[in-house]
């Protein structure tokens, strides 16, 4: 990754980029650190306990090479998306936008159905994630009532209220309904810093057991590698889990001073951490239990135990707090889909009395909001306005819709593994390797050097992994 000048690439029409980059309009307040501890939230989750069974599945050596690899390429992936959200913006005529997918899909292939089925996929996929975090929580939370119980020995009726899993449910969302209605990133840099030391805790659990209690007396053979009918199916696991691409865009749009330098700053470390978190625990765990270890770590250790208790309201913690970071990216996805039902036409001048024409007919992503609708966002001070804000009335609606909708389905579902393979094996490989690819290929195409190939290269190996992913699901769903 070189730190390169926001503006160094100059690819001919369509699109068509000014090779001088203008001052964005919008400037960010959240602080490297906040961004680190954001994404890096994003990109770590209760994937993390699978990664001892991924290990088990194709050996130590060969689970320690996936695990960084995909990592590095998750990295790469982020570094093209950070490049290209740069570009949003510098167009004559598009000053004001915010970087999103959506842009930079307009930029890279134009407007039409391209850029609403972008949009679509990382709205499933993120609202997909969303709901199997409400069914980890409504789940895991009477199991920890249940062990706290037995623990400090009073036990619990099979009736009570504390192991209903709806009751929890419920419990939950009035957790999460307030911090879903934040609008920025860096205003859940609280809750990320809270779910993470969650991580923190998990990981000293899976080390410290090790080094107190050492393997486990029921534990399997370990081998530094193997292949066998399981081991690619423990492939996806680790190439989903550095999945957060769809939070990029807004970490970008709220670093203050952005500059490459601060983006790869905040890439690499972010990466490198889930990477770290991905590896001890794999390690570890695998080392614990051989190859009799489970596709959840924290399910092998006794459940009588205070600290598993509280290593399971860990996850529940990391889980639940990360859910407004799902809603977000799927919020702005739904936003630029629902758009043209919000719009009004309109027309508003800036201070300087040049009126700010709106076309709803040709160009509804280039609407300039009203000041004078209260349904539209309002221009800034400078009489600029962001052409792709959404307004509160939208912003209100959506994601009432989302919390509504999400909640029925955690409700009613228990399981949901089927369906977020497939939405893992699309959404996923979509906006982790297939649009940074080629994506960053279109827009820098006359750029001189190898990241360009490199980018094209990475979007091939995204359609590869959707396909053996998509293969794997059908063919585990016959089985079934």
């Amino acid at each position: 990754m070189t730190d390169r000048d926001y503006g160094a690439a100059s690819p001919p029409s369509p699109p068509s980029i000014s090779s001088r980059p203008r001052k964005a309009v919008y400037e960010g307040h959240a602080t490297v650190t906040s961004s680190i501890i954001n994404l890096t939230n994003t990109a770590v989750g209760a994937g993390a306990l699978a990664f001892p069974s991924a290990f088990a599945s194709m050996g130590l050596i060969p689970g320690i090479l996936s695990c960084a690899g995909s990592g590095i390429t998750a990295m790469f992936g982020l570094y093209c998306l950070s490049r290209c959200a740069a570009v949003v913006g510098t167009r004559p005529g598009d000053e004001g936008r915010k970087s999103s997918f959506n842009e930079v899909a307009r930029l890279t292939f134009g407007k039409g159905w391209a850029t609403k089925i972008f949009d679509l996929a990382i709205a499933i996929k993120c609202f997909g994630v969303s709901v199997s975090y409400l069914i980890i929580c409504k789940t895991l939370l009477p199991q920890v009532c249940f062990t706290l119980a037995k623990v400090f020995h009073h036990p619990l009726p099979d009736d009570s209220i504390l192991l209903a899993s709806h009751f929890w449910l419920v419990v939950w969302m009035v957790v999460v309904i307030p911090l879903s209605f934040l609008k920025t990133l860096d205003a859940l840099r609280f809750t990320s810093q809270i779910a993470l030391l969650t991580v923190v805790y998990l990981v000293l659990v899976v080390v410290g057991w090790f080094i107190i209690k050492g393997v486990s007396p029921n534990h399997g053979e370990v081998v530094l590698g193997r292949f066998g009918k399981n081991t690619l199916s423990s492939f996806p696991v680790q190439v989903f889990a550095y999945t957060c691409s769809q939070n990029l865009f807004p970490i970008y749009n709220e670093l203050k001073g952005k500059s490459q330098k601060k983006m790869n700053t905040v890439i690499v470390a972010s990466m490198g951490s889930a990477a770290a978190v991905y590896e001890v625990i794999g390690i570890i765990g695998y080392l614990t239990f051989g190859s009799k270890v489970g596709s959840n770590v924290i399910a092998m250790y006794p459940p009588t135990s205070i600290i598993i208790a509280i290593g399971r309201l860990g996850i529940v913690l990391l889980v639940g707090l990360s859910y407004p970071l799902q809603l977000l990216p799927c919020r702005q996805s739904l936003h630029h889909l629902t758009h043209g039902l919000f719009h009004h036409h309109t027309s508003v001048s800036n201070q300087n009395g040049n009126p700010l024409q709106e076309n709803s007919e040709s160009d509804e992503d280039d609407d300039d909001e009203s000041e004078i609708n209260p349904l539209v966002p309002k221009a800034d001070d400078h009489g600029h306005v962001h052409k792709n804000e959404m307004s509160k009335i939208e912003f209100i609606v959506i994601t009432t819709v989302i919390l509504i909708a999400g909640f029925l389905i955690a409700y009613n579902v228990h399981e949901l593994e089927i369906v977020l393979g497939f939405v893992g094996s699309t959404g996923s490989t979509i906006i982790t390797f297939i649009l940074p690819g080629f994506f960053y290929f279109r827009l820098f195409r006359e750029e001189n050097g190898v990241t360009k190939w490199w980018a094209l290269a990475l979007g091939i190996y995204g359609f590869a992994v959707m396909i053996f992913c998509l293969t794997f699901n059908i063919l585990n769903l016959i089985q079934k």
